[in-house]
């Protein structure tokens, strides 16, 4: 969905994590993304079971292992050629050893996965589709040398029970590989045409609101559409350990602002990545962080 971003702890997976479905009330004058298990005006961290408080600590993060919860992440292939498309196949295998075949629907997909270079480059929002077997397939280019972060964000269902988790597993493109140094921090950036900026601070004391703002070229205000059931997802990523959040906003734009909610975990760097959707495409804006 700094890392704020969403941290999404060990369950960040959804910053809703309840199983999307139902329609929230249409606003008069934009539309609505889908209802939300939480108050979205409330702060919460995706994949947890209760809004964040202020506990004077920040987010949890996840996709810093490949099990948890009595649940394995298992991916079928981990090496890739740079700059092909191959497919990648992937189980979650649950506290029996078997492949999981019952997920949770949230924000209108079953899985998000989340694929990026250790460098915080090439990130890649990814929706795979399962088989009858459990397994679930995307085909993913991974564009150069370098090892790669899959971190897969999902609610399984075992036995009746629903468990939120967060998982990763590394991927690897041989080749000669040259880190990429990250951008300054800055509070503006451009995304397929469009100026994107963001209002507020992440610390890791409190909760504190972050506003996104999209406009054209001429810095003309545009409309934000919902897409996956809200009307864009913050995804952060800690730059040393891949420490992941994600975070969704509030069911309403404020202003024509989208409104988030975040925690940083812990002071440090961190990349910050929003999806949103403007006339049915799909774009992401990113920015460096650095929490102090």
């Amino acid at each position: 969905m700094l890392i704020v971003v969403l941290f999404a702890g060990y369950g960040l997976g959804r910053l809703n994590g309840g199983t999307t479905g139902t329609t929230a009330t249409p606003a008069t004058t934009q539309p609505t993304p889908t209802a939300s298990a939480f108050d979205e005006s409330r702060p919460h961290t995706h994949g947890t079971t209760a809004p964040i408080g202020a506990t004077g600590q920040g987010a949890a993060v996840g996709g810093l292992s490949l099990s948890g919860n009595g649940l394995t992440l298992t991916p079928l292939v981990t090496t890739f050629q740079g700059g092909r498309p191959q497919r990648l196949d992937f189980t979650i295998n649950g506290p029996g050893g078997a492949p999981v075949t019952t997920y949770a629907v949230v924000h209108d997909k079953p899985l998000h996965l989340i694929v990026i270079r250790r460098d915080l480059t090439g990130f890649q929002h990814l929706h795979p589709v399962m088989a009858a077997d459990g397994t679930w397939s995307v085909d993913l280019t991974l564009a150069e040398p370098g090892v790669y972060r899959m971190i897969a964000d999902f609610t399984a269902v075992v036995g009746g029970e629903r468990l939120v988790s967060t998982l990763g597993s590394d991927l690897t493109v041989a080749g000669s590989y040259t880190p990429v140094t990250l951008p300054d921090p800055a509070r503006a950036t451009t995304a397929d045409g469009h100026q994107v900026g963001y209002e507020g601070t992440p610390v890791t004391e409190s909760t504190q609101p972050l506003l996104m703002t999209v406009t054209d070229a001429a810095g003309r205000p545009v409309t934000v559409e919902p897409y996956l059931g809200a009307f864009g997802h913050l995804v952060v990523l800690r730059q040393g350990d891949l420490g992941y959040v994600h975070v969704h906003p509030e069911t309403r734009l404020v202003d024509g602002k989208v409104k988030f909610w975040l925690a940083a975990p812990s002071p440090g760097t961190y990349r910050m990545f929003f999806d949103f959707q403007v006339a049915g495409k799909v774009s992401t804006a990113a920015w460096t962080v650095v929490v102090s």
